[in-house]
């Protein structure tokens, strides 16, 4: 069976363990406990094989810790997540995409299979338009979407956009799901 690990990155609090929780275990976590690092495991299908998809979920940037180089090195894929209604969230994505290119010698083109998430969009308060959010992925060479962990929008196509992005080698480019 192939086997995918992908790591979730992003501020604090903007949602990365709800997001791994509502995907692998089908549920919400209301309140907040800021992850020092958790790890989720799941088997899902893709063209009818079986693939065991590893969720490394990270600490904030705010932690960001030698630790989180080492999960950059051992990941394949990487989901990069911000909160719609938190501008400076969305502003910190430009210093762990950096940090992503960096540790995996990417290039324009050879980028890493990146997936850029805008999270919360149940939440009233955007301050990230979709457009913008678009934009950024689009810049990176890295598939978009907007997701809400709470009511599960999107939550399954980000995950297995990111395994479709793996077994098909990434090919670069923006997808947007």
């Amino acid at each position: 069976m192939k086997e995918f690990k992908v790591c979730l990155l992003g501020s604090g609090s903007v949602g990365k363990s709800a997001l791994a929780i509502q995907f692998t275990e089908d549920r919400f976590v209301q309140s907040y406990d800021p992850t020092v690092e958790d790890c989720y495991r799941k088997q899902v299908t893709f063209n009818d094989e079986p693939v065991m998809l590893e969720i490394i979920d990270t600490a904030g940037t705010e932690q960001f810790t030698s630790m989180v180089e080492i999960y950059i090195k051992n990941c394949q894929g990487f989901i990069l997540v911000y909160d719609v209604t938190k501008k400076s969230t969305f502003d910190d994505l430009e210093a762990i995409k950096d940090k992503v290119w960096q540790t995996k010698k990417a290039t324009k083109k050879r980028p890493p299979p990146m997936l850029v998430v805008g999270n919360k969009v149940d939440v009233d308060g955007r301050e990230v338009l979709f457009a913008t959010g678009h934009g950024r992925a689009k810049e990176w060479k890295a598939t978009f979407l907007e997701t809400s962990a709470k009511t599960r929008t999107n939550v399954e196509d980000a995950f297995q956009g990111m395994v479709q992005k793996l077994a098909q080698g990434n090919k670069g480019g923006c997808t947007l799901l």
